[in-house]
This record gives C-alpha cells, sequence and structure tokens, in this order.
C-alpha cells in the first residue's frame, strides 16, 4: 500500500478520518488546524458508540536543531490568528493509508508525522521521523537535496480539554493537571468521573502545566455556533529524532473502553531496565505494519472507506450514520448497509447489524435513533422499518445467491422482526402510521417530521409531507413483495395498493410524480412539488412500481429540474421555496436543509432509475459512468477525504457541505460502482 502523496497547499481545508470502530475517532484538515469542535487526536466513545467525549485534542510541535527552533504545528486563534508559524513548512500530506504530513527542516531534511488509530482500540499512535536524501519518498516537482540527518530534538506538547464532543470547554478550576508517572507511562485524570488519559511513549516527559486559551474554530463560526475555547497543557514530551522514530501513544482506559490493541506497547513501557525505549520503539513499529496489513486486505480505497461506518455496539454490530457528530440512526443505517456491505462483500456484518436491530423492534417499529447514551430510543420515522425489512430480504437473498448459510436463530430473528413490522403497519402504530383503506401507507401528526426530510426548527416541521409520501408507498409495497418468502398473507394488499398508487401519483401537468398525496390527511388532495422522492418509484429498491414511457417521464424531469454534479437536489430551483446555499445559523440552515440542498446519497436511485429506463445495456452505463459516477468520485479528493458528504449546495459550485464523512453516501458510491460495472 504506498503512499500517494499530494502537495500540501492543493486543498488545505479538506478533512481527515481516523475511526476507531468503537465510535470514537480522530480527525483534523490537511492544513494541520483544527476548524472545528470534533477536530481531535483522541476523540473517545465512552459508551461504545455513543458518549464521545473529546480528550487530546492536538499537540504543539515543535524541532530544536542546530540551525535553530522550528515549529511543526500551527493553531487559529481569536483574531484569526494564526500561530506558530508550522503550516508553512508543510511540502507534503497523505491520508493513505493514513494521515501523513512531511515538514521541511531547514538544511534540507524533513520530519514526517503520522497519525495512526488501530482498529477497536480507543486510543491513537503518533510517530515522527527524521527524512534524509537516502530514504525519502520522491515528491511531485520538489527535489531532496539533504545528504545527512542533523541532531534534532522534537518536542511535543497534548493540548487536553476533556469534554462532551458537542460542548467546547472553558478554563477550569476543577480541572486536575496532576500527572501519574511511572517508567514509560504517564497518565491524567482531569476529572474524577473522566477516562485516564495514558500516554505511552519513546520520549521523556517534563511536567508544565499551564492553560491555552481562546481557540478559534472557524467551521463552527461559519455554522453560527460558539467558536472557542481554552485547552490545558499538562506538560511536555521530548525526543531524540537521530536515535528513530519518536512515538507517542495517547490511550483512553477505563471500563467500557477497549485499549487492547496498545497492549503490546503497554508492556513495553512496563519495563524498567534499559530496554524500555527500544521496546516501546518495536511495540509501536508492530502496531503500524499490523494496521498497515489489515487495511491492505480491503478491496479498494472505497471499501477501506466504508469501514470507518460498521462500529461495535455492545456484543453486536451498528452503522455510524456519519461523521463527525452523527451516531446510529436506524433510517442512515438500513440505506447504508446495501452498499457498505452488500456491495462490499461485508455479510457477515450485515448479518450482524440487522440481528442487533431486530432485537429493537417495537409496536412494529425499528427506532430512528438513540439517545442518553444509547438507552432510550426514539421511533419517530415512518421509512425506517420499512427499509429495515427490505435491507434483511435482500441480505437472505444475498447469503443464498452466493451459497452462504444463515444461521436458524439469525434467520428467525430478522424473519421475525420483519413480520412484526409488517402487521404493526397494517394494525397502525406510533404517530398515525397505518394502512389506509387504498392500500397505501398514510403516517403523521402535527409537529412530528417522519420521512428523510426530517428537519425540524422548534415547533417548525419544514417539510412535514403529512399524509401518503411517494417513497413510502415504493418502500412499503416493495417490502410486501419480499415478504412472500414468508407467506403469501402480504399478496392481496401489495395488489391493492399497487394498483391505488398508479391511479394516485401520476401527475400529468409535471410528467412525474405527486411527492405526497391525501395531504395532511385530506383525501383527495395532492402535493406536486418536484422533489427526488419520486425516483423510489423507478429506482432505489429491488422492483419498480412506474415502468415503460411514464417511468421514463419521471427519471428526464429529476435529471432536468433535480440532478447535479454532487447528486440530486432535494428541490428544483424554479420553485420558489428554493434555497441556493445551505449556510448560517441553524435557523437558515434547517430551514434549506431539504429546500434546494443537494443530497449525494440520492445519486444512488437516481442513476439506477436512470439506467432501468434505458435497459441497463453496456452503453447505458459506460454513459453513467462518465456523466455520473465521475464527478462523485473527483468529490472523494475534497471536503471529506476518500468520502462522500452528507450535502451540497444547490447552487453551483455545489459546495459540500454538512457532515464530511457520512454513511449513506459512502454506501450508495459503493452501490454505484457495482451497478455502473461492466
Amino acid at each position: 500500500m504506498e503512499r500517494a502523496w499530494t502537495q500540501a497547499h492543493r486543498d488545505p481545508a479538506a478533512e481527515w478520518l481516523e475511526p476507531d470502530g468503537l465510535g470514537g475517532f480522530a480527525s483534523g484538515c490537511a492544513s494541520g488546524i483544527r476548524t472545528r469542535r470534533y477536530h481531535a487526536l483522541l476523540l473517545a466513545a465512552l459508551t461504545p458508540p455513543t458518549g464521545r467525549h473529546v480528550l487530546v485534542n492536538d499537540v504543539d510541535v515543535a524541532v530544536e536543531t542546530a540551525g535553530g527552533a522550528f515549529a511543526l504545528s500551527s493553531h487559529r486563534y481569536a483574531g484569526d490568528v494564526e500561530y506558530p508559524d508550522g503550516a508553512s513548512r508543510i511540502d507534503a500530506f497523505s491520508h493513505e493509508p493514513w494521515p501523513c504530513w512531511r515538514y521541511r527542516l531547514d538544511g534540507g531534511a524533513f520530519v514526517d508525522y503520522e497519525v495512526i488509530v488501530p482498529r477497536h482500540g480507543a486510543g491513537v499512535l503518533l510517530r515522527w521521523t527524521l527524512v534524509g536524501e537516502q530514504t525519502a519518498v520522491a515528491l511531485p516537482a520538489m527535489k531532496l537535496t539533504a545528504t545527512t540527518l542533523p541532531a534534532v530534538t522534537l518536542r511535543a506538547r497534548p493540548f487536553l480539554s476533556v469534554r462532551d464532543a458537542h460542548v467546547l470547554a472553558g478554563r477550569s478550576d476543577a480541572f486536575k493537571f496532576d500527572a501519574e508517572l511511572s517508567a514509560g507511562r504517564v497518565a491524567w485524570q482531569p476529572y474524577p468521573a473522566s477516562p485516564v488519559i495514558a500516554a505511552y511513549s519513546t520520549g521523556v516527559y517534563a511536567h508544565a502545566p499551564d492553560w491555552y486559551r481562546q481557540f478559534l474554530y472557524t467551521e463552527e463560526r461559519s455554522r453560527g455556533l460558539d467558536d472557542t475555547e481554552d485547552l490545558a497543557a499538562p506538560g511536555v514530551f521530548s525526543f531524540d529524532l537521530t536515535k528513530g522514530p519518536a512515538i507517542l501513544a495517547l490511550v483512553a482506559e477505563g471500563a467500557p473502553l477497549d485499549s487492547a490493541p496498545f497492549d503490546r506497547l503497554r508492556a513495553a513501557a512496563a519495563d524498567t531496565t534499559s530496554r524500555r525505549a527500544a521496546r516501546i520503539k518495536a511495540a509501536g513499529a508492530a502496531l503500524v505494519a499490523s494496521e498497515r496489513t489489515r487495511r491492505s486486505r480491503f478491496n479498494s480505497p472505497l471499501h477501506r472507506a466504508a469501514d470507518a461506518y460498521i462500529v461495535r455496539r455492545g456484543s453486536g454490530l451498528t452503522v455510524i450514520a456519519g461523521y463527525p457528530w452523527f451516531t446510529d440512526w436506524g433510517r442512515d443505517t438500513f440505506i447504508a448497509l446495501r452498499g457498505l456491505c452488500f456491495a462490499g462483500d461485508r455479510l457477515d456484518a450485515a448479518g450482524a447489524i440487522l440481528e442487533e436491530w431486530a432485537a429493537t423492534v417495537s409496536e412494529g417499529m425499528v427506532p430512528n435513533r438513540f439517545i442518553d447514551a444509547g438507552d432510550v430510543a426514539e421511533f419517530n420515522s415512518v421509512d425506517a422499518s420499512l427499509w429495515y425489512a427490505i435491507a434483511a430480504m435482500e441480505y437472505l437473498d444475498q447469503m443464498k445467491r452466493r451459497r452462504r448459510r444463515v444461521s436458524a436463530p439469525r434467520a428467525a430473528a430478522l424473519r421475525q422482526a420483519v413480520e412484526a413490522i409488517l402487521d404493526g403497519y397494517t394494525r397502525g402504530t406510533r404517530y398515525g402510521i397505518r394502512l389506509d383503506d387504498d392500500g397505501l401507507i398514510a403516517a403523521g401528526r402535527p409537529g412530528v417530521q417522519l420521512t428523510w426530510m426530517d428537519a425540524r426548527v422548534g415547533e417548525w416541521v419544514v417539510t412535514a409531507r403529512t399524509g401518503k409520501p411517494v417513497e413510502i408507498q415504493a418502500l412499503w409495497l416493495n417490502a410486501l413483495k419480499l415478504a412472500r418468502r414468508y407467506s403469501d398473507r402480504w399478496e392481496t394488499a401489495r395488489l391493492k395498493g399497487l394498483e391505488s398508487f398508479g391511479e394516485r401519483f401520476w401527475n400529468p401537468a409535471t410528467g412525474g410524480l405527486f411527492d405526497v398525496v391525501d395531504v395532511d390527511h385530506v383525501a383527495g388532495t395532492a402535493d406536486g412539488t418536484i422533489r427526488p422522492n419520486m425516483l423510489f418509484a423507478v429506482g432505489g429498491v429491488p422492483e419498480a412500481l412506474v415502468e415503460g414511457a411514464r417511468a421514463r417521464s419521471v427519471v428526464d424531469l429529476a435529471e432536468r429540474e433535480l440532478w447535479t454534479p454532487m447528486g440530486p437536489r432535494s428541490l428544483g430551483p424554479s420553485d420558489p421555496r428554493f434555497c441556493s446555499v445551505h449556510t448560517g445559523p441553524p435557523l437558515r440552515r434547517d430551514g434549506a436543509y431539504h429546500q434546494g440542498t443537494v443530497w449525494p446519497w440520492l445519486a444512488g436511485p437516481f442513476v439506477e432509475a436512470w439506467l432501468r429506463v434505458r435497459g441497463m445495456t453496456p452503453g447505458s452505463k459506460r454513459e453513467a459512468r462518465e456523466r455520473f459516477l465521475a464527478p462523485l468520485l473527483v468529490h472523494l479528493e475534497h471536503a471529506g477525504l476518500g468520502h462522500v458528504s452528507e450535502i451540497a449546495d444547490g447552487a453551483s459550485p455545489h459546495t459540500p457541505k454538512g457532515c464530511p464523512f457520512q454513511a449513506w453516501s459512502m454506501g450508495e458510491l459503493l452501490r454505484l460502482v457495482e451497478l455502473c460495472g461492466e
């Protein structure tokens, strides 16, 4: 797995992500300057995969050589002051297979700085390596001229906050700077209930407690949120780089956190003999080699990126909806699953995720999300349960197609969950979700947002879509058809619903489909707003509800009014409610969320529908790769590096916004790559 260097200044605001498989992660920018409250080196999920806390925000790094002292880091402070000037010394950056910066020193030498988060460990390994001409990797349009490695001392000062990931911190008299020192380990526990932050290093620690004030996060400022905080700096680690790489591992310790990948480092640091430094270096090298091998096993960088979203929940697995602020959401999980796991050939993970969620079904519904550290479930979704049913039955079909066995307990759990969902919707369940006499699903009550267009500001539900939304019917009727594997008792309801759909949803005025019928439960009414939800009647689900000329008309309308290089808009520019950009304080952003903002995950149903109405021919697939897939692949080198963003502006140049790392966006991209293949 070769490192792909790029000149650092190409997109300094682009963000990198190192997930730990437990819900925690490290993240930051290619520039090395933090711009979000979530940018940190050690952000741990204290109740995996929830309860995220920022423990170690950053390190301040400088080197001392015979030629002087040089900063290898930069931070932004209030007043837009950047200090020190380490960012100006970045010659190159790579995010594969993990983030690495190359800093230029006077005299022709370089220092490589790597950030490595091993899978299933609440910790991060930082490594600095002195590089001369003999060992340097050639960089595009650059020439390394160093012939010797000068004497270099590196000093690293960690910055700590120990706070909820969503809440910025200020200076606190309660913060306890005391350090526990033993052999190669330094440990801090700033608050009585906080985890222990343990540092294992090849360096020498000097205790020097201090507060650094008024760090500024520009992304928070642009979102209209509080944007400054103070960080605690307990001390400084010093390393002699001429004796080999400097290693600093920062680990969150204490139940229920898992730090097993760092066990060898921990044992090496406990060595009280003169061999300790050599053992720590060897343990660090072994951890790096193991993680490199693990990452090299994935079929492609896309499949490796998809792994970021599959994390532990209890003894099972779940899907993180997006980084940095989402946890596991039901709707997002089941939409993303088909790309992350089916297209990614991770059927074992898919089965474990579906089985884990099967146990959450209540009154015919799976939760949309968990709150209060994962103990309280929220069921405010009409589509999450239907997506679950479709994903569960597609999983069984995938296993059968690949001649793989599903265990009897898992098969029984999935069947019980699917039938409970279909029975629950037939009888009626929360929020007015029920099967109506016409065979279609009605849903919604005032003040509740139930579909994926779920923005709400206070009591204002921006796109309530109460009544019979078009995509809910597509999901319901597909779930009924797939459920025939269990019983024929759903067939009458399916045929009735299919007939009603054809009669009720065609909109001759636009050549598309109504977005909602029986609006606000008023019989005979219809909302003709042109939205991408109509695409699910043609693509994005196993079976189309609309075919022939009408299907082609739906797709053509969506392409003409909604398509952008980042995916379909949520509302066409001709609509007076159209919002061209997603920016500003929360009220403005949430108001624009589904009123013109682009959603890359919808590229999946759009391209699938586009291909279906053209017969899935080799020529149509080739054209789809060039017209629709190529721009999304270019996006992988911007915003969230190697990933796909949550949203983008509705107006050109369609700037990426929202979560830079989004599960269903990545899942649908993987599904598209498979769909558009030869």
